[in-house]
């Protein structure tokens, strides 16, 4: 039990620390101080992949939530 509230925390503070890297939606716009098609380019690759790492994240926190309810009540 206690190994997966373990594992629960460290899903929890990777999940949030991939939120916070992520950039706003702004930056996009042309609203954070111009930069051309390339740096807008690398910068959406990067944003697939942390969008990606945030949802795979997510999935695992909430599959291992239902996994720690359904040990708690038995």
């Amino acid at each position: 039990m206690l190994t997966l509230i373990i594992i629960q925390l460290i899903l929890a503070i990777l999940l949030v620390i991939l939120v916070l890297l992520q950039g706003s939606d702004n930056e996009g716009l042309g609203l954070g101080g111009g930069g051309g098609l390339g740096g807008m380019m690398s910068a959406r690759g990067s944003a697939n992949i942390l969008s990606r790492l945030t949802a795979l994240a997510a999935t695992l926190f909430m599959v291992m939530s239902v996994i720690l309810t359904i040990v708690a009540s038995v």
